[in-house]
């Protein structure tokens, strides 16, 4: 019995060549609309879908394969007498392998001001319900929607037939590519109907590659990005120079871009374990990088550092002085880039973190499920500072709060962020408690903390930080404010001469 192949695809590379090779198999081709068109320019015969099916093409197309000739020959298991039987009773035939992808959803919702009518045109039904048909009796059916494997499974036919291994491996990864679209459909949808809390939800992403390892050495891991095109993110970055990323150089990356973005000025950022460890902003981006170095010179050692403008040669010679994993900025000087290139091993990133965060949520998987929360997109400029204390910040204390308080914000909690003059002093991270914080970033800024100013994430709970701050010349505190014990910081405060905001705003960061 001569063997039946149906191709419809909408991804047309290496069609030509698959239907030629399936055709000196032994297959007889059976094809659909533009599909029929490229195998019939090939110079290869082919069938029409409505030369099967006995129904023409309608609706624009809409419905063509949805049809008991096309689905029975599918999903008939070879082995099964009745389902034979039956076939031969209604004079229809076996299809014996498939060949689809679906209409570009993806590319579609993609381009600039796509309107919803033009996406929902480019949601496949026919496709996605032959691949499952066919991924559904796999054993019996070989089911291709990826046309790099063309090549493999006219190699395995070549030589007899293709394994059950195969033939499963191809059904898996049908299965994912429906699942894939499905989500991606699902998605769009629900955000047009601006749905926040739906009753179930489907992530879909796309690997971007493999990693060495995880963590740590005996953890296997991979880089999978959005569907969605966000070039202010390190999964749209572009690699210009140096070794492969690994899996914590991008979780660092990603905290260094995180606070980057937090600034519209020149600015420089050092991150060392998805902590901020010195920040400096100025009028031109080498002295922000030198102010970022020397808010900590010690931890900044194998750390990354993220610009939010364009590399150039004196920038370069400060960066290539000192040990760094990556560096990212908008783009390079030529000759800066030449003097960075110097070292072999330097991870060079060409991403632009001012451009718009159009993602509203963050993802944390946890044992057994996912948080899912809006991102921490909380700024100043959405709240009305309130002076607690007597004395008012100094206008260029306020400058120096307001630095801090976009640090803190991307610093593990509990956090304390002290600066000063444009950039950060010392930060205090992931302690347990907030007086802890304080001190740690009180030590690290030193005799700089005289005069200097400090952020917290959230409230003080009771005036132990306030003192501690006082005892090392703090001069003015930014926080949250809300504590049911506030007085008895702003107390603290005034008797020491300290001014005190409140922000209204908690920036906690688990």
């Amino acid at each position: 019995m001569t063997k039946r192949a149906l191709l419809s695809v909408s991804d047309k590379e290496g069609l030509d060549v698959f239907a030629k090779e399936l055709k000196s198999l032994g297959y007889e081709l059976i094809s659909t609309g533009g599909t029929k068109r490229i195998i019939e320019e090939a110079g290869v015969e082919v069938r029409s879908i409505s030369e099967i099916t006995e129904f023409p093409e309608i609706m624009d197309g809409r419905v063509k394969t949805l049809h008991p000739a096309v689905h029975s020959g599918l999903l008939a298991k070879r082995n099964n007498e009745e389902h034979q039987n039956q076939l031969k009773e209604l004079g229809l035939g076996t299809i014996d392998l498939v060949a689809v992808n679906l209409y570009p959803f993806k590319e579609t919702i993609a381009k600039e001001g796509v309107s919803e009518q033009e996406a929902i045109e480019n949601v496949d039904i026919g496709g996605p319900t032959m691949l499952r048909s066919a991924a559904k009796n796999f054993e019996d059916v070989a089911v291709i929607t990826d046309p790099s494997d063309y090549s493999r499974v006219t190699e395995a036919l070549a030589q007899g037939d293709l394994s059950y291994e195969l033939r499963r491996e191809l059904a898996a990864k049908v299965f994912r590519h429906t699942a894939h679209y499905d989500a991606l459909i699902a998605e769009y949808f629900t955000e047009l109907t601006g749905e926040e809390n739906p009753e179930t939800v489907t992530k879909t992403y796309e690997r971007v590659q493999g990693l060495r390892y995880g963590e740590n050495p005996h953890q296997s891991a991979s880089f999978y990005k959005e569907v969605k095109e966000d070039k202010g993110s390190l999964a749209y970055a572009e690699q210009l120079h140096g070794k492969e990323l690994s899996y914590n150089n991008i979780q660092d990356a990603n905290a260094a871009l995180e606070v980057v973005a937090e600034f519209a000025e020149p600015a420089a950022v050092a991150v060392k374990h998805m902590n901020p460890c010195g920040v400096g902003k100025a009028d031109t981006i080498s002295e922000a990088f030198s102010k970022a170095y020397e808010a900590d010179p010690v931890s900044i050692f194998g750390g990354i550092v993220a610009l939010n403008r364009s590399v150039d040669k004196e920038t370069a010679e400060q960066l290539s002085g000192i040990f760094l994993e990556i560096i990212m900025a908008p783009s390079y000087e030529e000759e800066a880039f030449e003097i960075l290139t110097k070292k072999k091993n330097v991870r060079i990133l060409k991403v632009d973190a001012s451009v718009e965060d159009r993602a509203k949520q963050k993802t944390v998987s946890v044992r057994g499920g996912l948080l899912i929360q809006d991102k921490d997109k909380g700024t100043l400029d959405q709240v009305e500072l309130e002076t607690a204390t007597d004395r008012a910040p100094t206008e260029q204390e306020l400058e120096d709060m307001k630095l801090a308080w976009s640090v803190v914000k991307h610093v593990k909690s509990n956090a304390i962020v002290v600066a000063g003059n444009d950039r950060t002093l010392g930060v205090g991270a992931g302690q347990m408690n907030r007086v802890g914080a304080a001190g740690i970033a009180l030590e690290q800024a030193g005799q700089k903390a005289e005069g200097a100013v400090m952020a917290s994430d959230a409230f003080f709970p009771m005036p132990d930080t306030v003192e501690t701050a006082a005892q090392a010349g703090i001069k003015a505190i930014i926080q949250p404010g809300g504590s049911k014990r506030d007085q008895d910081s702003i107390d603290a405060c005034n008797e020491h001469g300290i001014a005190m905001v409140f922000t209204g705003m908690r920036h906690f960061k688990h």
